[in-house]
């Protein structure tokens, strides 16, 4: 069971400037574009592994982490003397609501856990959309050059001049927008609890702040806007309430935005009847 009561649903504004906000692997690394509109993506995936990372920096444990054997992780909840008593056909659950208490990703995100000894599958009270960004974006191509090489078959073909040329892809700036939700449904199915949530929004907030990287430039988060309903059910439809966050370039703003000074962001909060506004970092 989980304390939360509420809906609540939620704007992440973050911004990248001279980085690659996600590359696609399909193509080479670039930026994630969109081919038709030239808006820059953000996938749900690449925000999440960021919150995990900021969890697990946290002491929370996670199960999706870099080099983890998931089966493994699976086996050690039926290893547990609480779900081996069980009954064979009572087994998943108690395995899946073991995994649920144990990892924080679990119980918030969900997961797959059919794929060794069986602990069911989970349905998230958190969501996430793709971020998308506010304009249209332009990857750039950049040359790089190390003074050194990889073999000495390299440095002999170069005669000891010894350069390794390669590629850097940028975004020289770009400002995006994702939208979250959180059941109270679904979070009394796993556990996820009130002070899950705060360490949830503490994480959007920062978890820039600990994904350094050459490659990622300067991230940001620009803002996060949280609409909490008086009710599980809600008050009002989410795509209403994100509609009264408006991002507008500032008229004294000529030319490509290279800031998020080139923005102005207003809130309609008028009429907000059973929804209460939390603005964080704005």
């Amino acid at each position: 069971m989980s304390d939360l009561t509420k809906r609540y649903d939620f704007v992440l504004l973050f911004d990248v400037q001279d980085g690659n906000p996600n590359g696609d692997p399909d193509a080479g690394n670039l930026p994630r574009i969109d081919a038709e509109t030239g808006m820059g993506l953000v996938t749900d995936v690449c925000l999440k592994r960021k919150v995990r990372n900021y969890v697990q920096l946290s002491g929370k444990d996670i199960f999706i982490k870099e080099k983890a054997v998931l089966n493994t992780l699976i086996d050690e909840a039926h290893e547990q003397e609480s779900v081996r008593k069980k009954e064979k056909g009572e087994k998943t659950e108690a395995a899946r609501a073991w995994m649920c208490l144990k990892y924080y990703d679990i119980r918030t995100f969900g997961a797959v856990m059919s794929t060794g000894k069986n602990a069911g599958q989970v349905r998230g009270p958190v969501q996430m959309t793709f971020a998308r960004s506010v304009e249209p974006v332009v990857a750039l191509e950049h040359s790089i050059t190390r003074m050194a090489v990889t073999t000495e078959a390299e440095a002999e073909k170069q005669s000891g001049d010894n350069r390794t040329m390669g590629r850097k892809y940028t975004v020289p700036y770009g400002l995006y927008l994702a939208h979250g939700f959180v059941s109270a449904h679904l979070a009394n199915l796993t556990g996820f609890s009130e002070e899950d949530m705060n360490l949830f929004w503490e994480a959007l907030q920062n978890m820039f702040e600990h994904d350094r990287s050459a490659a990622r430039g300067m991230m940001s988060t620009q803002g996060l806007y949280v609409f909490e309903h008086s009710t599980a059910l809600g008050n009002a439809p989410a795509h209403k309430l994100f509609e009264r966050i408006k991002i507008e370039r500032k008229p004294e703003s000529e030319g490509p935005a290279r800031s998020f000074e080139d923005y102005t962001v207003t809130v309609d909060e008028s009429g907000l009847d059973g929804v209460t506004l939390h603005k964080m970092l704005c």
